[in-house]
């Protein structure tokens, strides 16, 4: 990479007022890659023969050179652009050492905690930590910070004062403003302001990160990136916000007023369509926080630049073979599309990628297939072709022009609008030709199927039942009452039971026996007792025994968040019930899985509590034995046992207070299987009280 390249014109996306549209988006430049893997070292960035490196990308994952990794698209379409990146992966935040270790970047530090939510990444529902982290090598724990945007921003600014300090990806889109942290049970303020970061990029983020580098490299200050679609920033006391900007209530209001926070997260969501969306403001004390519109959807032509760089689609050689879970999983994937309509409210899916589907072409698909069949280490078999949403590929508003207007939070809720392009014909086409490349022996299709849109296409059903499902499809209706569906923004059971008969039938036609392994929430709003018993009732009048259930966690910026948080829906201001303590939503999790022996005593307190003791005993629809089976009365002797040994309320560290990540006084391990001894605690804390969540 030479330095004439690095100094690239500001691409042509500028525009003075952020609110209008630019009628053009940037053309991500496509340049031939020899290097397997970006500088990942100091002695990797020397043995390029380089001197300084534009961009230091500071991730919480590992470092995986594959599409479906940020980092790997990031530091690809940079380096394509002309710049000079290297990614300094899990680095140790106790120091500011590993910010140093490339020298000081020319242009700017771009940060990210990965993939995931760290807390989500850290902590179950429950708000114990977790087994692994699947972005990790190994799975290992510990090796980023709760928060992990703060205090990697923190010592960016500590190893360079005066580097630009670009954050990004889920968890800074998340945060972007005044938000609900489960973790702590507060109200936080925007990630802009803890952080201390110059800009905040929200969303997918390829033509905001390199519209950043290219205007720095051409001389203009952070400052000047205000105008960019897709960026939050703090402004300082004395300065003025945009005249046009939407004003919400302030970070004191929301966070002492439920009724407040209901209605600027009512304000958020109906600002997020990149066609219509207005800049926000929302006031911290003196210090406003500014988030422009949202960016335009990538188009169809810079999607296949992007997925058409020449990703190693590996772990870096540092881990020396160590797996990393989420690799796994994804590794024989190939994204066909981004974004989803469905406006699901537990789901940050919309909120990240937008609700305008962008899709690949299907060439860029093809080649993408055929250069996975030349590699001698594919297995032949690819794991999933989708995205978000398996069957939304090329699905969008027929009328340009109202889609330029609407502020519909859903296309398919409560009904599939009317104007929603739902033609599964390109996708079949995809699905057709994918089974004929070389080198390709099967492919599954792995996303999750939109069941209403799968109904209106009898062909595409065919088409997945014949050749992409491998025994069992995976389906998330994810709850049968009605009132919770509603809170959901999910169609009704019906839905599920009309795509459920129709998937049977087209699997006999196709000579197969076939499951669907359909995906359930405890506790989400509005899910009281009697709902989840109504829902466990489902479960055994159809057979099904989940052996995954899905606890409700609260994610930033989600609008179920804030029901969970206020107790309202803040699009009709009705109160919901929630299930915020732990012992209830314990009983809603054993709901789930009533059949499993160890869950009799919960199941039974919760049949008792609803007055529902007809469903103890012996009759057709009973879900549990009238007395406890042997299996049940061992599972409590062995956890009362295990609760004498020592406290069972663990406390969680500080990292910014030092303290490594993971509970205080236990090796960084977690709850792991594999543990020499039986107790979650050591010696030293037997017979202490550590403070509870």
């Amino acid at each position: 990479m030479n330095s004439e390249a690095t100094a690239a014109p500001p691409c042509s996306v500028r525009n003075a007022d952020p609110n209008t549209a630019p009628t053009q988006l940037p053309v991500l430049p496509l340049v031939p890659l020899t290097l397997p893997h970006l500088p990942a070292s100091r002695a990797e960035m020397d043995a390029r023969g380089w001197d300084y490196v534009d961009v230091v990308f500071v991730t919480g994952d590992a470092y995986v050179d594959h599409p479906a990794f940020a980092m790997g698209i990031l530091g690809r379409v940079l380096e394509a652009a002309g710049f000079r990146v290297a990614i300094l992966s899990q680095p140790d935040w106790r120091s500011a050492d590993p910010w140093r270790q490339f020298g000081r970047p020319r242009l700017f530090f771009g940060v990210s905690a990965g993939n995931m939510d760290s807390m989500i990444n850290h902590y179950t529902a429950n708000k114990k930590v977790r087994n692994d982290d699947a972005y990790s090598p190994g799975g290992k724990i510990g090796l980023r910070p709760d928060r992990a945007s703060i205090p990697y921003s923190h010592r960016a600014r500590e190893a360079f004062p005066g580097v630009p300090i670009i954050a990004g990806g889920v968890e800074a889109s998340l945060r972007r403003l005044a938000h609900y942290d489960y973790w702590s049970d507060t109200v936080k303020k925007s990630i802009v302001l803890d952080a201390k970061a110059d800009l905040v990029v929200y969303g997918m983020g390829e033509h905001q990160i390199v519209e950043i580098a290219r205007r720095l490299a051409a001389g203009e200050t952070v400052k000047d990136l205000r105008d960019m679609r897709g960026v939050a920033y703090a402004m300082g006391a004395s300065e003025t916000p945009p005249e046009a900007a939407l004003r919400l209530p302030t970070y004191e209001e929301v966070k002492t007023d439920k009724k407040k926070f209901a209605l600027a997260t009512r304000t958020i969501h109906h600002e997020t369509n990149p066609l219509n969306a207005k800049t926000l403001v929302q006031y911290h004390d003196r210090q406003a926080v500014v988030c422009n519109p949202p960016p335009l959807p990538i188009s169809q032509e810079d999607m296949d630049r992007v997925y058409g760089l020449s990703y190693t689609r590996r772990p870096h050689p540092m881990y020396k073979g160590a797996k990393i879970p989420a690799y796994e999983v994804v590794k024989d994937s190939v994204t066909i599309m981004r974004g989803c309509f469905g406006g699901c409210t537990f789901c940050s899916i919309t909120a990240h990628q937008g609700r305008i589907i962008q899709s690949r072409s299907k060439e860029s698909i093809l080649t993408e297939l055929r250069q996975m069949g030349r590699d001698p280490k594919f297995s032949g078999v690819v794991s999933d072709v989708g995205g978000p949403t398996a069957n939304m590929y090329e699905m969008r508003c027929t009328k340009p022009e109202v889609e330029a207007k609407c502020k519909r939070l859903s296309c398919v809720h409560p009904t599939v609008c009317k104007l929603l392009g739902t033609d599964h014909g390109p996708l079949i086409e995809v699905m057709r030709e994918s089974r004929q490349v070389p080198g390709i022996d099967k492919v599954f299709v792995a996303s999750g199927i939109r069941m209403d849109l799968a109904q209106k296409s009898l062909e595409y059903l065919e088409e997945l039942a014949r050749h992409h499902v491998g025994g069992h499809l995976k389906v998330a209706p994810e709850h049968t009452d009605p009132n919770v569906l509603k809170l959901m923004k999910k169609p009704n059971s019906a839905d599920y039971d009309g795509f459920a008969e129709a998937f049977q039938a087209a699997s006999a036609r196709a000579g197969k026996k076939q499951f669907l392994v359909p995906y359930y929430i405890a506790s989400h709003p509005g899910s009281d007792l009697n709902a989840m018993i109504d829902l466990a009732l489902f479960l055994k009048r159809n057979g099904y025994k989940p052996d995954q259930v899905q606890d409700f966690i609260p994610a930033p910026f989600d609008i179920a968040t804030c029901m969970y948080y206020t107790g309202l829906d803040p699009f009709s201001g009705e109160e919901v019930y929630v299930a915020q303590h732990l012992r209830d939503r314990k009983l809603q999790r054993a709901l789930l899985q009533y059949f499993r022996p160890e869950n009799y005593f919960e199941v039974r307190k919760a049949l008792m509590a609803a007055g529902r003791q007809d469903l103890i005993g012996s009759g057709c629809d009973a879900l549990i034995p009238a007395q406890p089976p042997r299996q049940a009365l061992d599972a409590r002797r062995r956890q009362a046992n295990a609760t004498s040994e020592g406290d069972h309320y663990h406390s969680i560290a500080n990292p910014a207070k030092g303290e490594p990540a993971g509970e205080r006084g236990l090796p960084n391990q977690g709850y792991r299987p594999e543990r020499k001894s039986a107790r979650r605690q050591d010696k030293k804390r037997k017979g202490k009280k550590a403070g509870g969540r």
